[in-house]
């Protein structure tokens, strides 16, 4: 393979997808996936990098509770870094913690979507309806890896986790444009849902797992849950305030 910088063209995918502009209005708002790159090795059951558990950027340990194999947190891992990747301004979504963020939430109420009515009959939506597939989100994300994997070894003859970047654009703009067939729901819809979670994960509050070390927030100047303002709020002069979590806080 061509020894290309899988960082090129991050910042084009981005444009055209239309993701730029989605990452910029959704990063004020505090929504309900590494903190270290991973090893390309496969495994069970484990985060890459140790026996049963890996260090995040924080330096915690952290282990995985929905993804069963290292490759599937690898090919989701590099799928948000697309989205959402490191720059000059800052660490992307490996570094934020994101794809952590997402383990957590698929194997919780959002991946089971147990807080919704996901009763029959079924049928296909408008784009406009919300949520219509049959299938929970844990099981849409499943597939939707399974189906990288494929298009990677169809196209590319490799796994997802070793194309260039440019080929990982082509695969997620393949599922962004409805392309790709998938069982149960659209490939357009799994494309949204992976990249809603991967902006909570960037900017939620860091005690979901993501937004390692608040950098999502400082990179947008959002001060997080402060207790009060009261002795900046009649300052003339702007305020830079250190960002605070919940559980900061309640500390």
């Amino acid at each position: 393979m061509a020894g290309k910088d899988k960082n090129f063209s991050r910042r084009d995918f981005l444009k055209t997808s239309g993701i730029a502009t989605g990452a910029l209005i959704g990063g004020g708002i505090i929504g309900g996936l590494i903190g270290a790159n991973t090893n390309k090795q496969d495994a069970t059951t484990t985060a890459p990098g140790t026996s049963g558990e890996t260090s995040g950027s924080t330096g915690a340990v952290r282990g995985l509770t929905f993804f069963k194999t290292t490759a599937e947190f690898e090919a989701i891992s590099q799928a948000t870094e697309r989205i959402f990747p490191e720059d000059d301004l800052g660490p992307g979504a490996i570094g934020l913690g994101v794809p952590y963020f997402i383990d957590g939430q698929l194997a919780g109420s959002y991946g089971e979507n147990s807080k919704e009515y996901m009763q029959g009959p079924f049928f296909v939506g408008e784009p406009t309806q919300g949520y219509q597939s049959r299938l929970k989100r844990n099981e849409i994300f499943r597939q939707g890896i399974q189906l990288m994997e494929q298009e990677a070894q169809s196209r590319f003859e490799a796994k997802f986790v070793d194309l260039e970047g440019e080929q990982m654009d082509e695969i997620l703009t393949a599922f962004q444009e409805n392309e790709i067939k998938m069982r149960g729901v659209e490939s357009q819809f799994f494309f949204r849902l992976l990249r809603q979670a991967t902006l909570e994960g960037a900017y939620a509050d860091p005690i979901y797992g993501g937004n390692v070390n608040m950098d999502g927030w400082r990179m947008k100047g959002f001060p997080g849950h402060q207790l009060a303002y009261i002795k900046d709020i009649e300052s003339e002069d702007f305020v830079e305030i250190d960002p605070k979590s919940v559980g900061m806080n309640h500390k």
